[in-house]
């Protein structure tokens, strides 16, 4: 690891801290942290932009109409937490392929993006698949 890798926060720190997040949101919240159904709720507010009569038919938002809420905010959150993160441990950089990847499996480009998104649907699927 080179010297600007190592300015990034402490990943057990940053863990617990998490963990902390997670207890308080049950405990004031009775609320799961979580962002999968953003995911969802993100492309049906997207979709009724563009299809609503086709978005009110779906099952899924039949019973809530897909809207901007609490967990979306969040996923928001997360993007803005993580550049502040970066930038005040002046970590942030534009990277297209990390060193370590480039390191186990060479520059390729289209190889990390392949494995990229393909990782993202497995976990995606399962975060829907247990309901989140």
């Amino acid at each position: 690891m080179d010297q600007e890798e190592k300015k990034g926060w402490n990943p057990y720190i940053a863990g617990a801290l998490t963990g902390l997040l997670l207890v308080f949101s049950v405990w004031f919240t009775g609320k799961y942290v979580g962002a999968s159904t953003t995911f969802v709720r993100s492309a049906g507010y997207i979709e009724r932009v563009f299809n609503p009569e086709k978005v009110a038919q779906m099952e899924y938002f039949k019973k809530e109409a897909p809207k901007i809420d609490w967990q979306f905010l969040f996923v928001i959150g997360i993007f803005i937490g993580a550049v502040v993160s970066s930038t005040t441990s002046r970590s942030f950089r534009w990277q297209a392929v990390p060193s370590r990847w480039e390191e186990r499996f060479g520059p390729a480009i289209p190889k990390r993006a392949a494995a990229a998104f393909i990782g993202g649907v497995v976990a995606m699927f399962g975060a829907r698949l247990a309901d989140g």
